[in-house]
């Protein structure tokens, strides 16, 4: 395969992801006032975001597994008609058990993500595995971006048409399906297969036991706990930022959600651009050092801010953290990991990512509510800081291919 055709391929992974993201995105600021207009409560709400975490947990190794075996394009092209369905029901959600529903759904599918990731460790090679990775964050970070901006806009859009109640969130989920249904219409006809050799063992193992495998192997299982920690660190500041902007700042949802925006920048920014230009020179080692340390640092700062301008250096240097060093974890675990298995083995990974979002929301909540509103950014940079200590116990056992190949070494 030629790197031109790579490339292309590349660009081809990273448009799909980046659309199922923008979608992803678009029902964020649906989901709380949908609920709320179905009379639902705050905790309910809450687990109406957790359950799509949860099901990305429990299916991402299985939807990575099951990619091992009958490859990568059509687990991702079946999980986006999926996905388009789960929207179509979500559209026509009246009542809450019908939104949790959608919402399984969506998550079940959207497990498939692994799959993108083992595909981006199938078509690059070691040394620019690390680089690969990146893309897809970068690929996350501007569907964040863009989705709930366009979410929100949809939803005015749909309440000028009709302004009968549910019609405006109905119209932009009718509107997410259409983009699902569109970037399967764009992978049926430009998305190649990846995988070169299946395997046949893959489909043998049970979720959880190939779970317990891949933690329970050196460096690799201390890599995936340093991607649960950074987790469940970054979805603690996520739950309780806007609480603790408004208090102290008196800043609105308006307000943080151009700050969410301005994380998300720096992160595409970090991982389309800067990562790629620091891994040949530094390799994945100092890379993933120097990004722990500035996300441990970027969340710590959050709780001693006094000010406006403190704060944007803590969101400048927790983003660069965070898109240094997911790009750095997830290439070398690809990298140790066997070429057979890479589906398993980025499904393991991205159900310990889920595993933090879920637990971390409650955690950063209880913190804030119960002990104090600075508690939960102190103890999410403490459990940056515990991933950095990980990483710099195996600091020798981490792959150097973005550097050593690219010097020739």
């Amino acid at each position: 395969m030629t790197s031109t055709s790579n490339k292309s391929r590349l660009a081809i992974i990273f448009f799909t992801v980046f659309l199922y993201l923008v979608g992803f995105g678009v029902v964020i600021p649906i989901i709380p006032l949908l609920s709320r207009n179905f009379g639902a409560t705050a905790l309910q709400t809450g687990l109406l975001l957790s359950v799509y975490s949860l099901m990305q947990f429990l299916f991402s190794p299985f939807w990575g597994r099951l990619s091992d075996r009958v490859g990568r394009r059509p687990i991702l092209l079946f999980c986006l008609v999926g996905e388009a369905i789960s929207y179509i029901i979500f559209a026509q959600a009246r009542t809450l058990e019908w939104l949790f529903i959608a919402r399984i759904l969506a998550g079940f599918f959207g497990a498939s993500l692994s799959t993108a990731s083992a595909y981006i460790s199938d078509i690059t090679p070691k040394h620019e595995r690390s680089k690969g990775m990146a893309l897809i964050g970068a690929a996350f970070g501007l569907g964040f971006v863009f989705g709930p901006a366009l979410g929100g806009g949809l939803a005015v859009w749909g309440h000028a048409i009709n302004a009968e109640p549910h019609f405006d969130t109905s119209f932009a989920a009718y509107w997410v399906a259409g983009l699902c249904l569109a970037n399967f219409l764009f992978g049926l006809k430009f998305l190649t297969e990846s995988l070169t050799e299946k395997s046949e063992s893959a489909e043998k193992k049970k979720r959880f036991s190939v779970m317990w495998h891949y933690l329970n192997v050196k460096t690799v299982g201390t890599l995936m706990s340093v991607f649960l920690l950074t987790s469940l660190a970054m979805s603690s500041m996520e739950a309780t930022l806007i609480l603790f902007m408004g208090e102290k700042f008196g800043w609105d949802i308006k307000q943080v959600s151009f700050g969410f925006a301005y994380i998300g920048i720096i992160i595409v920014f970090t991982q389309g651009f800067l990562v790629r230009r620091l891994l040949p020179k530094w390799g994945e080692r100092k890379v993933l050092r120097l990004g722990l340390a500035l996300f441990a640092a970027g969340l710590t700062c959050i709780a001693v801010s006094v000010n406006i301008p403190m704060m944007a250096l803590a969101m400048t240097l927790l983003s660069l953290g965070n898109g240094l060093s997911n790009p750095s974890i997830l290439g070398s675990i690809s990298l140790l990991s066997d070429s057979k298995e890479q589906g398993a083995a980025m499904g393991v990974t991205q159900s310990m990512a889920s595993l933090g979002r879920i637990i971390g929301p409650a955690i950063g909540g209880a913190l804030y509510g119960y002990v104090a509103m600075t508690a939960p950014f102190w103890v999410s940079g403490l459990l940056a800081a515990a991933g950095l200590a990980l990483v710099i116990n195996i600091y020798n056992h981490i792959p150097e291919h973005g550097r050593a190949e690219q010097n020739g070494v």
